[in-house]
């Protein structure tokens, strides 16, 4: 199959049979290692691209088709989408290209009958991209919606809480390419050596402001293929949530429950802060999560962390009140990482909020018995809702008086670096 074909394959496996992105791609990527750099990326870009920009290139195509989005075939739906999204966002290809690529493939798939209708949609639109028409801002709602590429529902949701500028540059943040974020352990290789590894291996590296730990990694090819990687030197791991081990402030000898930590991140974060004492319990649901935070453990050479599986809904009682901290980074709508998981936008609902902040609830109703007298809960969630995130701060604090709230902080794309991610810290009191 060529990569056009692939990326059909790929967006199929996503908006019709309903597969995460994300693993979609890795497994195509996998699948077919011995493909070039440049048709890797190309793969990458055009899939996630088109994600991204859904719902946006839907309302283009309706005003170019007499057939609507949602009355096309899946296969023809999909060739028109992710060539609109060449057509507009990647000048590197030729217009005729595109559409004689889109043409070749509807008919390669069995349909025909409508390579005319495909070639003649994209020829439109491909003459007339200087005359697409957008929703005005008086309609906030449906302005943002299509500028942006967010559900109508979702910016809704926002714009109660937030005013059209912000919710605005939180799209805008979502669509804008973001070089990888990585952290480092400074008490293992200081960030100069680590930089110049990275530059011996044809990386481009940049540093995060404000986060000594933290490094920008971008033009290559793939993770695993780097040495620096595979010895464990860094960790994949987003700039908002490399807040949350700092937040924490574990110090020397800490006992350190992470009740839902897959893939590891902020666990390894805080076994590299107690500096070899202490202990921090990595837990899970499932043999496969835990299993991802062993590879992280081994490769990052830490001996003060374990990973085990264990339900967070359940109460274990060996740990009540064994912990100095708990952190709960829980299951959420994932709103805040739209710009790295795209199709979350696309599937997630108001109902499925609901039902993860309640969730949600019923999670820090068990977990809360872990801290100890003084010690410290950690909530926090990669979403930006109310819902999931302030309210149930409130809610906690309210139902279980023994925890106080200290503080709390909602980030957000294109105000605050990195992605949306939500923290609020309790205390619990010492003198029950």
């Amino acid at each position: 199959m060529n990569e056009r074909e692939l990326v059909l394959e790929a967006l199929l496996s996503i908006t019709r049979d309903g597969e995460y992105s994300h693993i979609v791609l890795k497994n195509l990527l996998d699948l077919y290692q011995y493909l070039d750099k440049r048709e890797r990326a190309f793969i990458t870009r055009v899939v996630n691209g088109t994600l991204e920009r859904m719902i946006e290139i839907d309302a283009v195509i309706n005003q170019f088709s007499k057939v609507k989005v949602n009355k096309m075939k899946p296969v023809i739906r999909t060739i028109l989408r992710f060539s609109v999204y060449q057509l507009k966002y990647m000048d590197s290809i030729p217009d005729s290209a595109v559409c004689n690529e889109a043409v070749k493939l509807a008919a390669k798939k069995g349909f025909h009958n409508l390579k005319g209708f495909v070639n003649g949609v994209l020829r439109n639109i491909s003459r007339n991209l200087d005359q697409i028409t957008y929703p005005d801002p008086s309609d906030p709602v449906s302005c943002l919606s299509v500028r942006e590429s967010l559900p109508e529902w979702l910016v809704s949701q926002w714009l109660e809480t937030y005013d059209f500028d912000t919710v605005q540059k939180m799209g805008e943040a979502f669509l804008k390419a973001d070089p990888l974020s990585v952290r480092f352990d400074p008490q293992r290789i200081t960030k100069e050596a680590l930089m110049v590894m990275l530059e011996k291996e044809g990386v481009t590296v940049r540093e995060i402001p404000d986060t000594p730990c933290g490094l920008y990694l971008s033009d290559f090819d793939h993770l695993a293929a780097l040495s620096s990687f595979r010895q464990g030197y860094y960790q994949v791991q987003d700039v908002s949530s490399m807040q949350a081990a700092l937040w924490a402030d574990p110090k020397p000898g800490d006992e350190i429950i992470d009740v839902c930590a897959a893939p590891g991140g902020k666990a390894i974060h805080l076994a590299e802060l107690l500096s070899g004492t202490g202990h921090v319990e990595a837990r899970d649901l499932t043999e496969y999560k835990v299993g991802l935070i062993r590879e992280n453990i081994e490769r990052s050479g830490l001996t003060n962390i374990e990973a085990v599986v264990q339900d967070a809904l359940e109460t274990d009682q060996e740990s009540v009140e064994k912990a100095d901290i708990v952190i709960a980074d829980l299951p959420c709508s994932g709103l805040g990482v739209l710009g790295k998981k795209p199709d979350l936008k696309l599937r997630m609902t108001k109902e499925a909020q609901e039902e993860l902040a309640a969730l949600q609830r019923r999670i820090l109703a068990v977990v809360k018995d872990y801290v100890k007298p003084g010690g410290k809960l950690l909530y926090s969630t990669c979403t930006i809702n109310r819902r999931e995130n302030e309210e149930n701060a409130q809610w906690f604090a309210g139902k279980y008086p023994e925890f106080s709230l200290v503080r709390e902080q909602q980030r957000l794309p294109g105000k605050d670096e990195g992605d949306g991610f939500y923290l609020a810290l309790f205390r619990r009191r010492d003198d029950e």
